[in-house]
């Protein structure tokens, strides 16, 4: 009863008409950026943050703005993948074996309404497991001490790379390159100046809201430029709609065991929306064997990862409220977004700032009936946005990167130090070295630095204090596991992945 009433409240911060208005157009501008391929949720989220403080909006306001953007984004990468068979992101590649194969039969219509309704179950039942999950695991989070605050952030870094990861080498040293990055700036406990070069705008630290515009939303704006700068697509004719009442009964079933898996896959630390949408695929063609025609245009071949990946993304945020640790991509932007608004994630979240929990919880159920209203009708106006050259988005992007940070420190330094950090996001991304790693390091280094500080004068100075309690015993075995099991499993999951991908459609 107690859970009800908290969300009761959070429906009040989320249905004033000032809040509601950002939840709409946070969902119909994650859509658009969602479906540009290449971009994804992780970007929408960073190129929209910027925005949040340029327009001054209130935490609740900001937080509601961006987890819109967010589902929104999540559901916009199909577009592509079902009309041109190019994944909007990672996660969307399942969708594009069948999902392609409607379209090409002139279904393309059926295939995308029928996309928007599994992402909603998807989200539905995700956000209905973060109700139930995340306020239990908060109370539990409470009885962590120092030592096993260290433990949950090597795990967050152990099992960062997943299953699905390419190379947990190159993980490793984007995460220990974002810990670098951390220490610079003059040193709480000591007052000691570290790596700053005397320059005085570094004294305070590397402010990671800069890092993420630059390393997600420049990078990008740098590939674009490169690859597909001034180049359309041809327009891709939907057709009308014929998704009758019975074939979207007929995927109920789909749709529960897609959302309950993605779910899972999502609050398990690196696993993700993309083994969401994975498994959740792979698990209904086994369950439907020769009755389905997956790879073919099987309807259920594009609810199962739809409903997999949207249930992820809400399993994600999990980790994010309760423990302050990030589930995925998106998630460490939303959690850096929260650190700046002198938000501390975690589970005395839930009792400090209920009504932002509770609000952005809310908002992400209306967010999901906002989106499965807007997308069904709207489909020919997204479509259309896919044969605008991007030398015609390019600049807007810019500006409101630009002007955003310059918004939040009038200072031209800051704007220069994104810039770095965007030439260099694009050279580490060329050199396949992931993201997010450097900037969970940025944000869990100064923490992690902390408790282990807090734990050793705790202890005087004994190290056997990390190891002392059960809780840090096993979180640190299943941090050794993280480690371990991606090198072992993960080389064989992709490449299942990739056979599936080579057995579905090709792209003209």
């Amino acid at each position: 009863m107690e859970t009800i009433g908290f969300l009761i409240d959070g429906f009040a911060v989320a249905l004033t008409p000032y809040n509601l208005m950002f939840a709409l157009f946070g969902a119909f501008v994650g859509t658009l950026i969602g479906c540009l391929p290449g971009l994804g949720p992780a970007n929408g989220v960073a190129i929209l943050i910027p925005l949040a403080f340029t327009l001054g909006l209130p935490p609740e306001t900001a937080m509601i703005l961006l987890t819109s953007v967010y589902a929104g984004a999540m559901y916009g990468g199909r577009i592509s993948s079902i009309l041109l068979n190019i994944p909007g992101d990672e996660p969307a590649m399942m969708t594009c074996l069948d999902g392609y194969p409607m379209a090409q039969q002139g279904r393309a219509a059926d295939a995308l309404a029928i996309s928007a309704i599994a992402s909603f179950a998807g989200s539905l039942i995700g956000t209905i497991g973060l109700i139930m999950l995340a306020p239990v695991l908060a109370r539990f989070a409470l009885t962590f001490g120092p030592a096993e605050y260290f433990a949950l952030f090597l795990l967050a870094f152990a099992t960062l790379g997943g299953i699905t990861g390419k190379n947990p080498m190159k993980t490793v040293i984007a995460a220990a390159l974002g810990i670098m990055i951390s220490t610079v700036g003059i040193d709480i406990s000591t007052g000691t100046q570290r790596y700053t070069g005397g320059v005085l705008e570094l004294y305070e630290g590397i402010d990671f809201i800069l890092a993420i515009v630059g390393l997600f939303a420049i990078s990008e704006l740098l590939f674009f430029v490169e690859a597909r700068m001034g180049k359309g697509r041809r327009k891709v004719e939907v057709g009308k709609l014929t998704l009758t009442f019975k074939e979207v009964v007929s995927t109920l079933p789909t749709q529960l065991r897609g959302g309950l898996l993605g779910f899972i896959a999502g609050v398990l630390p690196g696993a993700g929306a993309s083994l969401g949408s994975f498994i959740s695929y792979t698990l209904e063609k086994s369950v439907l064997g020769k009755k389905g025609r997956f790879g073919e245009g099987d309807i259920r071949g594009v609810v199962a990862p739809e409903a997999g990946n949207n249930g992820a993304a809400s399993g994600a945020l999990v980790p994010m409220l309760t423990l302050g640790v990030p589930g995925s991509g998106t998630t460490a932007v939303l959690l850096a977004m929260l650190i700046s608004l002198n938000i501390t994630p975690g589970p005395l979240m839930f009792t400090q700032n209920a009504d932002i929990v509770w609000g952005v919880i809310a908002a992400l159920l209306i967010g999901n009936v906002l989106l499965l209203v807007l997308n069904i009708p709207m489909i020919g106006v997204f479509v259309r946005l896919l044969s605008v050259p991007p030398m015609y988005l390019l600049p807007i992007v810019t500006m409101v990167a630009f002007v955003g940070i310059y918004s939040i420190s009038h200072s031209t330094f800051d704007l220069y130090f994104m810039i770095v950090f965007g030439v260099g996001g694009f050279i580490l991304r060329k050199l396949d070295i992931p993201m997010v790693p450097i900037i969970l390091g940025l944000l869990l280094g100064p923490e992690m630095e902390k408790n282990l500080g807090h734990a050793l004068i705790l202890s005087d100075g004994d190290w056997m204090t990390l190891w002392s309690s059960p809780l840090a015993i096993g979180l640190w075995l299943v941090a050794g596991l993280g480690l371990v099991l991606p090198t072992v499993f993960g080389p064989l999951l992709r490449q299942r992945m990739r056979s599936a991908i080579k057995e579905g459609p090709t792209s003209d």
